[in-house]
């Protein structure tokens, strides 16, 4: 089944296409493209973010790789059973995925790491068909409130039938289940509104769902 997603000079939003020229010129070595899922599509759990981060997957064409927020969704992704191999901040590491895949509502890098509703809204068609690519889906993370709400645009449903909350389970028709989670950025992180604890229980809760998880207590 064919990757879904943009290609690599995707024109579909002006701010996005000159943010993307100007950072080509800038950083000619990064990968400076929308940024492609990366894990398998026959996995049952995607995780969504909302965009690259600029030094971060934007520079190394892998999702929340190169950046903090790499660090602590890698290492608990490997935690539950969802990947193998050592996350090394960079694409060509290793690292692999298992049962799952991670995407972002957004697939190129904002300015200032800001998205504006109709840059969302134009690239929600990506992560409609990224979720329909997925035969095997049954369970979505949403990191932040903004990924929450482009998973339910992108099912067709309403968002005051879910509200986002961290550590929310949403049992979606059809019998997805969306979980919730704070974003795993560095600000999040210093600021304790989002502990490693927090963390690791969604992706434990999540795993449980599945018939695969591991205690969040465990070492």
């Amino acid at each position: 089944m064919p990757e879904a997603g943009p290609g690599r000079d995707c024109p579909l939003c002006p701010r996005l296409v000159a943010f993307r020229a100007a950072n080509r010129g800038a950083f000619p070595d990064w990968h400076n493209a929308p940024v492609p899922s990366f894990g398998p599509l026959t996995a049952r759990l995607l995780v969504v973010g909302l965009a690259p981060g600029l030094k971060g997957a934007n520079r190394t064409g892998r999702p929340f790789t190169g950046d903090h927020a790499g660090i602590l969704l890698y290492g608990t992704l490997a935690r539950f059973g969802f990947a193998k191999g050592t996350y090394a901040e960079r694409a060509d590491d290793g690292l692999t995925l298992l049962d799952c895949r991670i995407t972002n509502a957004v697939r190129c890098v904002p300015p200032e790491n800001k998205p504006t509703t109709e840059e969302q809204a134009c690239c929600r068609r990506f992560l409609a068909a990224e979720i329909a690519a997925m035969p095997a889906l049954r369970a979505i993370v949403a990191l932040g409130a903004l990924a929450h709400d482009s998973v339910l645009t992108a099912l067709g449903q309403r968002r005051s039938g879910a509200r986002f909350a961290h550590g929310a389970l949403h049992r979606l028709p059809g019998g997805v289940l969306l979980a919730d989670s704070y974003h795993c950025s560095r600000y999040n992180t210093n600021t304790r509104r989002l502990t490693e604890p927090m963390f690791h229980g969604v992706f434990a809760a999540v795993g449980e769902a599945l018939g695969c998880g591991a205690d969040a207590s465990s070492p």
